[in-house]
């Protein structure tokens, strides 16, 4: 398994993985597929400034991705990032989310510009509980009831990791 930068050839694998999440999971708390001008911007936002975006490679194919993206639009967070990691369904539970998080955090470390690496995670899912604190991860806080998908309401648990 190789991990690289991503480029647009990856794009439309990277939103088939994170489309799979939006129809059938809960990994993100969109409700539409991301396409089109929102998937051409997502993508330009990454791989600039202190927003890596990784693939994992295995031969020819993509097995998942990692990006740090803004947190929130307020320049008092700049130095605040978000992670992401999806893995590919057939791909899960071979390491990829553990080598792309392994990658993606020595980029933060490495950036002058990262403070902060928070996830988002949804409440329940605690195979990504598990990965963030293998990598260092503190637990900051729950909130109840914020999303709706697939008619009910879900939580968030909020992970953090400083990095400067």
């Amino acid at each position: 398994m190789v991990i690289r930068t991503a480029e647009y050839r990856d794009l439309a694998v990277m939103l088939s993985i994170y489309n799979y999440e939006v129809k059938n999971g809960t990994a993100t708390f969109d409700v539409a597929p991301r396409e089109g001008r929102a998937a051409e911007a997502w993508y330009t936002s990454h791989n600039v400034d202190n927003h890596p975006l990784l693939v994992a490679e295995e031969g020819e194919e993509v097995l998942g991705y990692a990006s740090l993206s803004p947190y929130r639009d307020f320049d008092a967070y700049l130095q605040t990032v978000e992670l992401s990691v999806y893995v590919a369904p057939a791909h899960r539970g071979r390491g990829v989310a553990s080598a792309l998080m392994d990658a993606i955090l020595r980029l933060a470390r490495e950036n002058a510009d990262t403070h902060t690496v928070v996830s988002v995670i949804a409440g329940g899912n605690a195979a990504s509980v598990r990965l963030h604190e293998k990598f260092g991860f503190t637990y900051s806080g729950t909130l109840h009831e914020v999303g709706l998908k697939f008619g009910r309401y879900l939580d968030i648990v909020n992970y953090e990791l400083c990095v400067g």
